[in-house]
């Protein structure tokens, strides 16, 4: 089981970690900053700073997988490809400093929060989402048509606001409660813990369960705009954001 430190944290950029394995999947650690591939946001890149000062290049994080090809608690840092020298020294019990490439992730940060916003300027269910530092994208449930400049104007109003975002949890029993709160068709919140982390953004802009690193303030997400609709199916209308 890995430490997730970016649960709570999404800001905390290194950690001192010890080395729990090495194998085809990555490198399990202890405990990480790095956010794994899932919800749709992509996984962190980075260094692991081995005990000499040598740096091990992180190109990718996912959730490590059991024999069965099922997500297991550890996450596995996936190393760059050419470090096979490097990557032959390292064993368990080693101790490093995982430090994640922060520029990357704060842009990660950004698209992820701007899709809760767009969550509140278009009230439908989602049924796709990918965020990357270059673009980030939503599937929208609907027929109805959209207009880019609206939504614009609404996202800047909503990062003009400056509204804060805050991390919380409910219970499972909450949830239950409340089934509206969870708004992707496809991927319901992880269960198993009795507490499922949630997003809030300012009073009454949104709440929902999310997994994902957010910034703190919606001004800290700065310039961002929607650059194109696509009606994607008879059902679906797909929203691109890109920064201004």
């Amino acid at each position: 089981m890995t430490q997730e430190l970016f649960r709570q944290d999404a800001y905390l950029r290194e950690t001192p970690a010890t080395v729990v394995a090495v194998d085809a999947q990555g490198i399990v650690l202890d405990r990480t900053v790095f956010y794994p591939l899932g919800g749709g946001q992509a996984g962190d890149s980075g260094v692991l700073q081995l005990a000499d000062g040598r740096l091990l290049q992180v190109a990718d994080t996912r959730k490590a997988k059991d024999a069965e090809g099922k997500p297991t608690a550890a996450i596995a840092h996936v190393p760059q490809a050419g470090q096979d020298e490097l990557l032959a020294q390292l064993k368990p019990g080693d101790a490093l400093v995982a430090r994640i490439d922060w520029d990357r992730r704060h842009k990660l940060m950004r698209f992820h929060t701007t899709t809760h916003l767009l969550c509140h300027l278009v009230p439908q269910l989602v049924n796709g989402c990918s965020i990357t530092p270059e673009y980030a994208r939503l599937d929208f449930n609907m027929t109805d048509p959209l207009e880019k400049e609206v939504l614009s104007e609404g996202i800047a109003r909503l990062v003009a606001a400056a509204h804060a975002v805050q991390i919380g949890s409910i219970t499972d029993e909450e949830l239950d409660a409340n089934p509206a709160l969870v708004k992707s068709m496809s991927v319901q919140p992880p269960r198993g813990t009795g507490r499922i982390r949630t997003v809030r953004i300012g009073d009454a802009v949104d709440f929902q369960p999310c997994g994902g690193t957010h910034v703190a303030n919606t001004s800290e997400i700065g310039p961002v705009v929607v650059t194109k609709i696509e009606k994607k199916s008879a059902a679906t209308r797909r929203v691109v954001l890109g920064f201004a």
